[in-house]
């Protein structure tokens, strides 16, 4: 745990009281902050009282005396519309933070020397963000991870020189960091995403860019350039005086590394040099894991990290779980957990990788459905379409696509092994990649994921992919 020393003597309004939300109730009070911790759910109050803590329904109390209101990320700061307890926040004249702002400022109190990486992105932040975690251990170096990929982050050891903090940052997290200040920071690539909680794209991307603008003055900005959106942060950042490091796969860089023929290149002044080869990389497969690689590897240089080590250190990255994760094979069929992909432009990712697709896909439909993914239709060998979206995501695929409406996993896995068993192709793919969010059958897309590997490897005859 880090204590929050920054609030001592001071009383701080914490709201949503989830992973982060309790774990920063206890950072305050470990740093000598009087916490009032308040929730919309009766058993997250109880779960806090039973901790210790003073709760209160934060409509019925005076902020008068409060130094600081707390949010949880999944309160909308700005967009659809301020959440009240925002609203209660600025009438009493305080500020608006999140927990990765006490862990900024708890940073420069005590070790400002002390590395620290943020990751975003709209896809590929939780494998960057694992995959930098990975490098970094195997290269000796006293590693924490968290954030938005799972260990909250004032739960994780305290900064100090010699340690990094790995962190994915998500845009919610962003906007309530307002000092947020890496000394590594990532930006992968920006596409419509979150409209809902930020009225526009252009205010999204906005936020995501942020993150990079904001890294310390002796710091180093990573930027994936493949988009347009990326692309000119990454001159605007550079002409304030930002040192930045570019990254493509899509074209080779005079400045800066990219991705060529399944090697990382690094190009400055007219020269190149091979960083790394990821061709064969199962848990690297795919352009999108290409540009998470060079993102990581510019990451791990910009830290000190030998070249020399990166090539075994990627080769031994064992993947991360619902993101093109190969959980088993049954003769030539491989099954591919690709849970995380709940949006078109990530299971774009995915699909891209294969030729010969058994595709799992739906859920709770995201704006746009799978209209985009017209293009990768060619590698589908038949759909299988579940939940919500399923008569949605059939008419879009119409005669172009054979697929059948399974409208549970259960039925979609046992179809979906039988026709690639029986396709008699090379190397035929079960897929799950919804393109969708879970919420219509499962409370998280780490849920569905797991049933998902539950029902893979009850197969009979399914191995381990080694």
């Amino acid at each position: 745990m880090i204590p929050i020393t920054s609030f001592a003597g001071k009383t701080v309004a914490v709201f949503g009281l989830g992973g982060s939300g309790l774990a920063s109730c206890h950072a305050l009070k470990a740093g000598g902050a009087a916490v009032i911790a308040g929730d919309d759910g009766v058993e997250k109050l109880a779960e806090a009282a039973q901790a210790g803590f003073v709760t209160a329904d934060l409509r019925k109390v005076s902020w008068a005396n409060f130094a600081a209101l707390v949010l949880t990320p999944g309160a909308p700061l700005t967009h659809p519309a301020p959440h009240w307890t925002v609203l209660a926040a600025q009438r009493a004249g305080i500020e608006v933070i999140g927990d990765i702002e006490l862990f900024c400022r708890e940073r420069r109190r005590h070790a400002p020397d002390a590395s620290f990486v943020a990751i975003t992105g709209t896809n590929g932040k939780s494998t960057t963000t694992a995959l930098i975690a990975h490098l970094m251990r195997v290269a000796g170096y006293d590693t924490q991870m968290g954030g938005n990929i799972g260990t909250a982050i004032l739960s994780l050891e305290p900064p100090r020189k010699g340690r990094v903090h790995v962190i994915e940052m998500s845009s919610y997290q962003i906007d309530l960091a307002p000092s947020l200040d890496p000394s590594v920071g990532i930006l992968l690539n920006i596409s419509e995403d979150h409209i809902d909680r930020h009225g526009t794209l252009a205010h999204y991307a906005a936020v995501k860019q942020r993150l990079v603008a904001s890294v310390q003055k002796e710091g180093t900005a990573i930027v994936g350039v493949d988009d347009g959106w990326s692309r000119n942060t990454a001159d605007r950042i550079e002409q304030a005086g930002q040192r930045v490091v570019r990254v493509s796969v899509k074209s080779p860089l005079p400045d800066g590394l990219y991705v060529e023929r399944e090697t990382i290149w690094r190009a400055s002044g007219g020269a190149r040099s091979a960083i790394a080869r990821i061709g064969g990389i199962g848990s690297l497969r795919g352009l999108h894991n290409a540009q998470n690689a060079a993102c990581a590897s510019a990451c791990a240089l910009a830290l000190g990290v030998a070249p020399e080590m990166l090539q075994s250190a990627l080769r031994s990255f064992p993947g991360l779980a619902h993101r093109m994760e190969q959980v088993g094979r049954r003769g030539k069929v491989l099954f591919v957990n690709d849970s995380k992909g709940t949006n078109a432009d990530a299971a774009a990712h995915a699909l891209s990788s294969f030729a010969d697709i058994f595709w799992i896909a739906g859920g709770r439909a995201k704006l746009g459905g799978i209209a985009s993914l017209t293009e990768y239709f060619p590698r589908v060998r038949k759909a299988y379409l579940i939940g919500e979206a399923a008569k949605e995501f059939s008419a879009t695929l119409g005669a172009s696509v054979p697929h059948q409406i399974s409208e549970t996993l259960e039925v979609a896995v046992e179809h979906a092994a039988r026709d690639a068993e029986a396709s008699g192709l090379p190397d035929p793919v079960v897929l799950l990649s919804p393109a969708c969010a879970s919420f219509d059958q499962y409370r998280n897309f780490e849920i569905r994921g797991a049933a998902f590997r539950d029902l893979v490897t009850a197969l009979p005859g399914v191995e381990p992919v080694m």
